[in-house]
């Protein structure tokens, strides 16, 4: 409701939500989790299955009845192990309570008309997250990463993880157990592409969780441990993390520095980089300097040169969409030169800040070309040349001697993200 009414975040709204409702289990939150985006990722499909149930359409139901409808057709349509009497009768109680019983008697109605219906087939469920998008940003995902990328970008039939980031591999399998001792109805796993990932589910709040409070590990997806990775930083070097957001990438950069080595942050918004202290002091490491920046129009006070420099990029953050499916409700093609224009901007700032010889790594938590190979495909005239990767955990992933890659959903268990490699030459 919030989502459709106030053009909420849905990640933020649930947490919220779920925070404040302390007596759901792990398991209850998972299952609300579950609804919540996989109502938004089918919203334009649900939309239309129930609508056609309703006399005047769907957009003549005020939003709160709209949403209980379009929930429990999710449950009905999609999950297999909620039966659908359950799902119909919860829905027409919460309606019931909040507009009334003719009210509840319409929703019961079209429910149960639903309930009646076959159940779709895999591929059409497959499909429709795909259907739903705006046709424009549809082909853009397709022309990227192929029809059966895009699908299976926006079709995941359950929530995805959370992911951790240990400070050491080593004590990676530690962290493992002991985190399935204090949870052990839930999924606590090794990562597949971070040695220092940890992907959690079901799991409840991760502040309740052992080592938070001393800073063993952080909250971190992990596509984004990877991107911090395939920098490559070595310890005693200088690194700017020059769109650093809330800190995640920061954090791990300024671990693989170590105390001889240096790690500035910049971004935008200051309150950012006010979290981003906080956070790094959790975890027993610091920034050298905070630097709040618009690269789109100057450097700021970031002065000096780099032995190496990450820029992730703002972007359309269609990589995420399986985490933030409200997305496909908001992004629609006619932003992506406007986008691309920001990332070439951030990049030719970026660039001089490099010293001769160092590294720099693009990267952007979108699967679109528009915010990827044609950003970079003018890297050599900013003095930028495409060169390999250097870190161990890129070259596991990226196709030999390449110089940028792709993760998807699909095919590496995490978001979907654009990284590529440059040297500085001139």
């Amino acid at each position: 409701m919030r989502v459709l009414r106030d053009k909420a975040f849905a990640a933020a709204a649930l947490d919220a939500d779920l925070e404040r409702n302390l007596q759901l289990d792990p398991r209850d939150k998972a299952l609300a989790t579950e609804m919540a985006y996989g109502t938004l990722r089918l919203l334009g499909w649900l939309e239309k299955r129930v609508g056609r149930h309703t006399s005047r359409g769907l957009a003549s139901v005020e939003v709160q009845v709209r949403a209980h409808l379009l929930v429990a057709a999710y449950q009905v349509l999609v999950l297999t192990r909620v039966p659908a009497f359950a799902a119909v009768d919860e829905a027409v109680n919460a309606i019931k309570a909040l507009r009334g019983v003719r009210v509840a008697g319409f929703a019961n109605a079209v429910l149960r008309k639903i309930a009646n219906e076959p159940k779709p087939s895999s591929d059409e469920i497959a499909g429709a997250a795909l259907d739903a998008a705006e046709p424009a940003l549809r082909l853009a995902m397709v022309r990227a990463i192929g029809e059966e990328g895009a699908r299976a970008l926006l079709a995941s039939e359950e929530s995805p993880p959370l992911g951790l980031r240990v400070a050491e591999a080593e004590a990676r399998d530690a962290w493992v157990l002991r985190l399935r001792e204090a949870r052990p109805s839930a999924t606590i796993e090794a990562g597949r592409v971070s040695p220092l990932a940890i992907v959690v589910r079901g799991a409840g709040r991760l502040g309740d969780l052992p080592g938070w409070e001393e800073g063993a590990w952080s909250s971190q997806e992990e596509g984004s441990q990877l991107i911090a990775l395939a920098l490559g930083a070595r310890a005693g070097e200088t690194v700017l993390d020059a769109c650093a957001g809330r800190g995640n990438k920061t954090g791990l950069l300024a671990r693989a520095v170590g105390l001889e080595g240096a790690v500035d942050a910049a971004d935008l918004h200051a309150s950012k980089l006010e979290r981003l202290v906080t956070e790094l002091e959790r975890i027993g490491v610091r920034p050298r300097a905070t630097f709040a920046v618009d690269w789109a129009v100057g450097t700021g006070g970031v002065t000096g040169l780099y032995d190496r420099v990450l820029v992730d990029a703002p972007c359309s953050g269609t990589g995420t969409l399986r985490r933030r499916p409200e997305l496909l409700l908001r992004r629609s093609a006619a932003e992506l030169p406007a986008l691309a224009e920001l990332q070439r901007n951030i990049l030719s700032r970026v660039a001089p800040l490099v010293k001769v010889g160092g590294r720099l790594v693009y990267a952007v938590c979108s699967v679109l070309r528009e915010e990827a190979e044609e950003v970079v495909a003018n890297a050599e005239a900013l003095g930028l040349r495409p060169v390999a990767f250097e870190a161990p955990e890129a070259l596991r992933v990226a196709p030999p001697r390449a110089t940028s890659f792709r993760l998807l959903p699909h095919e590496h268990g995490t978001d979907g993200y654009f990284v590529a490699s440059f040297e500085r030459v001139s």
